[in-house]
This record gives C-alpha cells, sequence and structure tokens, in this order.
C-alpha cells in the first residue's frame, strides 16, 4: 500500500524545525485535492481545523509562522460536508504510516551455535568409536579364533608309515635307569617275550647295582641281570609280575638294503619315548667300541648296520624297526667327531651303527637259556701291530704258546703261523679288527672260506668255525 506521490511544493528546509509536534504536524498537513483518491489510504484520521476561525492567520505565503505555504486551491462550498483531510507522509514522524507485513524475521545460525553443536558431534562419535574399540578389544581378546583345518575323524596313521610304526613298536620299548659303582646311567632295551624279558646293551648295564625300567605308560619297576657279553655288547634283563606285556616282533637283518627306511626308539639324554626316523646307509660296517680296561677284554666287535636316524647317548639298546615295525638291530654306538677337534659333537652326526638283529637273537637267546653267549672261533691269535692289508697270524701266542691252537679250527684247516688271511668268503679283510667281526657275524659251526696270502701266494682253505664262552 504505498502513498501516492504529492503535487505540492517541497519544504524549504531539511531538518525538523523546533516545536513540531504531533498535532502540529497534522494541522499542517493541507487536504487533498479533490479527485487524488487520498481518501482511500487515510486509517483513524484527526478532524480537519477550522480554518474559518477568527484567529487563523491570513493565506500570506510569506509568513514567518507559517510551517508551509499556502494551498492554491479552492475553498469548499459551505453546503458540502467538510473532507477529510489526507494525512502526508511525514518523513521525520516515528514510524512510517504503513508497514509491509513479511512474516517473523528468520533468524540465523550464530557462531556459538555452530560451535555448540560441533564440540556436541564430536563428543558423540569420540564417545561412541572408545565404546566400540573396547567393545571390540574384549571380544577379541575373549573370543579370537585364527582359521585350522577341521580335525579328521579318523586319527589312524598307515602301519607302515612312522607313525604308525611308533604307535606298532612304542608299548614294547623301555627306558632303563641304572646306578652304579661310578655313577648312573641311562639307556634303553625292548621287550623279547612275555616273561619279562628285555634286550639291551651291555654297556649300558655292565656297573649295575640296581636296575629300573620304565616302561612307555610311566609304570616302573625293577629288574635283574641275567646275562650280559662284552664282545657283542649285548645284555638280558628281566621284570618280574607285570601284565601285560607287548613283545617286539624281530624282522631278519639278512634282508636289509641300503636305503631301507628304518626307525629308531630310545631315550636320549633321558628323553624317554623319542622316535627318530632315517635310512640304512650301509651294512656289514665293521664297528668296535668299548676298549677302556686296555686289555681288551671289554672290546666289543660289531659288523653293524649303519644308519642315519639320529641315535643320540640313551639310545643305546634300543630297537632300530623295519618299514613293518619289526626289529632289525639294536642301536649301540655313534660316530662323532674327532676328538682333537675343538668343534666335535656330542651328539649324533648321522653315524650310527646297530648289532644285526640276528646276532642279537642268537645271543640273547644263549644268555636266556645259559646266562652267557658263546663266540665263534677259528682258534688262532693275530698280530693286531701288523699295518698291512689283511689279517697276519702272530708268530707267537700268549704266554709263548702257539700262535694257531693245536687241533683247534684253523690247525685242521691248514693254517699257519705268518699266513695273512684277505678275505672271508669273498669279502675282502683290511685288519685283524675286521677279521674278527666278520667270525662273530657267524654261528659256531657254520663253515667259512678263507683266502690265504703265503710267501707271496694266494690259496683258500676251508674251515669250520669252533666256539669259545664270552665274557
Amino acid at each position: 500500500m504505498a502513498d501516492r506521490q504529492q503535487t505540492d511544493p517541497a519544504p524549504q528546509w531539511w531538518s525538523r524545525p523546533e516545536g513540531t509536534t504531533e498535532e502540529g504536524r497534522r494541522e499542517a498537513v493541507p487536504a487533498p485535492r479533490p479527485g487524488t483518491g487520498g481518501e482511500d489510504h487515510v486509517r483513524d484520521a484527526a478532524p480537519a481545523p477550522d480554518v474559518s476561525a477568527p484567529d487563523a492567520p491570513s493565506s500570506d505565503v510569506s509568513a514567518p509562522d507559517a510551517p508551509f505555504p499556502a494551498s492554491d486551491a479552492p475553498a469548499q462550498a459551505p453546503d458540502e460536508p467538510a473532507a477529510v483531510p489526507a494525512v502526508r507522509y511525514d518523513p521525520w514522524g516515528a514510524e512510517p504510516l504503513q508497514v509491509v507485513d513479511r512474516g517473523r524475521t528468520p533468524r540465523g545460525i550464530r557462531l556459538w551455535q555452530v560451535v555448540a553443536i560441533s564440540l556436541g558431534t564430536a563428543l558423540l562419535a569420540g564417545g561412541t568409536g572408545g565404546y566400540l574399540g573396547v567393545l571390540a578389544e574384549r571380544q577379541s581378546g575373549t573370543r579370537l579364533e585364527l582359521p585350522q583345518a577341521a580335525g579328521a575323524t579318523d586319527r589312524g596313521r598307515a602301519p607302515e608309515s612312522v607313525a604308525g610304526i611308533a604307535a606298532t613298536a612304542l608299548p614294547g620299548v623301555v627306558t632303563l635307569h641304572v646306578r652304579g659303582t661310578k655313577g648312573s646311567g641311562t639307556g634303553t632295551g625292548f621287550v623279547l617275550d612275555q616273561q619279562g624279558h628285555i634286550l639291551t646293551n651291555n654297556h649300558v648295564v655292565a656297573d649295575s647295582q640296581e636296575i629300573t625300567v620304565t616302561f612307555s605308560t610311566g609304570e616302573s619297576v625293577t629288574a635283574e641281570l641275567v646275562g650280559r657279553d662284552s664282545g657283542y655288547d649285548l645284555a638280558v634283563v628281566k621284570v618280574s609280575g607285570v601284565r601285560g606285556l607287548r613283545p617286539l616282533s624281530l624282522g631278519n637283518s639278512d634282508n636289509v638294503e641300503v636305503g631301507d627306511p628304518v626307525v629308531a626308539i630310545g631315550a636320549p639324554f633321558d628323553l624317554s619315548n623319542t622316535v627318530t626316523a632315517g635310512i640304512v646307509s650301509a651294512t656289514g660296517r665293521p664297528v668296535t667300541a668299548g676298549g677302556d680296561k686296555g686289555d681288551g677284554s671289554d672290546i666289543s666287535y660289531v659288523d653293524a648296520l649303519q644308519t642315519d636316524a639320529p641315535i643320540n647317548p640313551g639310545n643305546s639298546g634300543g630297537p632300530l624297526l623295519d618299514a613293518k615295525a619289526h626289529v632289525v638291530g639294536i642301536n649301540s654306538a655313534i660316530r662323532g667327531a674327532d676328538k682333537e677337534d675343538p668343534t666335535r659333537q656330542g651328539g649324533s652326526i648321522g653315524l650310527g651303527f646297530a648289532i644285526p638283529v640276528n646276532q642279537g637273537k642268537r645271543v640273547a637267546e644263549e644268555i636266556i637259556r645259559t646266562g652267557r653267549a658263546t663266540h665263534p672261533v677259528i682258534g688262532v691269535t693275530l698280530d693286531m701291530d701288523y699295518s698291512g692289508d689283511g689279517a697276519r697270524v702272530g708268530d707267537k701266542g700268549e704266554d709263548g704258546k702257539p700262535s694257531v691252537v693245536a687241533d683247534g679250527p684253523g690247525a685242521r684247516a691248514g693254517i699257519r703261523a705268518g699266513d695273512v688271511i684277505t678275505k672271508v668268503d669273498g669279502q675282502r679283510v683290511r685288519g685283524g679288527d675286521e677279521l674278527i667281526i666278520k667270525i662273530r657275524a657267524h654261528r659256531p659251526g657254520d663253515p667259512l672260506t678263507l683266502t690265504v696270502l703265503r710267501d707271496g701266494r694266494e690259496s683258500t682253505l676251508k674251515v669250520v668255525l669252533g666256539s669259545a664262552n664270552g665274557s
């Protein structure tokens, strides 16, 4: 609702006159011109002043007290009703005569509100994140599950596998704890029969005063020594009053070939029921062990099976098994680094030696039956200082006796003092130790063919092995 434009002359001042009041302003506003339509825009206007009053000033435009110049509009007729003068816009009024209603002025978001909202959001997000983190940590600490293969319903193993062989043999393997005059030690053995006979090495029980046998179940009992033989490094002990014994099956060591897989069981460094695996590295390996007494009475001569299955101190007397869990050897010795070598190892370097089970079986049977074992002999004394190739028959025997026993197996075969034996059944012999080993690999009464070098000429002699009591 805008006011119409007025055509009256503009006031001649730019500031509000002193003493101007709201009433004076209303009285000073002239009446609108006829036909201008100013009537339609008046709300609650004051009545027009009486211009006919005697004290009213003249229409002199030069009067100093007149706030506006005199109007040039014609006078109103007496019989016409007085016209309501229109209210002019007063630029010095307290407020305009009309205001456009635009509704409530929207209030913008102030800076402190933005800060407050941001701070609240940050606190809420931080609290939520912290709670979720603690919850995740608790769940990860109590319910952590790593991927894992599904458990097999059948835990059985193939009988020819290492696990299958171990499962079959372990119940028949025992650990021996021996106390003697020189201290105590640990070794291994295995059950031979239901009567409680156990085969082990002679050097395990040689100085024994008390022998304790511990089975794979952890049960321990006291054992007694049945008999032993230092030449074969074998011994038999016996337990009594034990039920449920599991004897091991004995194989045939003559059927063993190089490269066959084998498993060794023992108690290295008193670690009972230790299982190791390897192959047969060689057969017929001449090995001597012992000799601590210095007179040769405790030297063992073994025509051994060589294996790379780890064998360590404590494995002595334990079984060497083939793929069918049959015993083919008795673990007896290892080869370490040279004693002069500062880096010498005290354990296995892959050179282990086992007594063939065929030899062990015969010795064990004799010990169980008679308490001692017999040795096959040819009835000659060897020159152990001979450095040539082969085994030389000495010139004299012990105590000045003849080196060839009269009417002994060698004498009957035609062996003489000074002869050099170079082969046994066609197998080369490089020294006296090897000849003894080759002979002891047989039984008393077995026939042998010896190749003998005499006066530069070779000849073959037939000999039947004799018997001598072992030590």
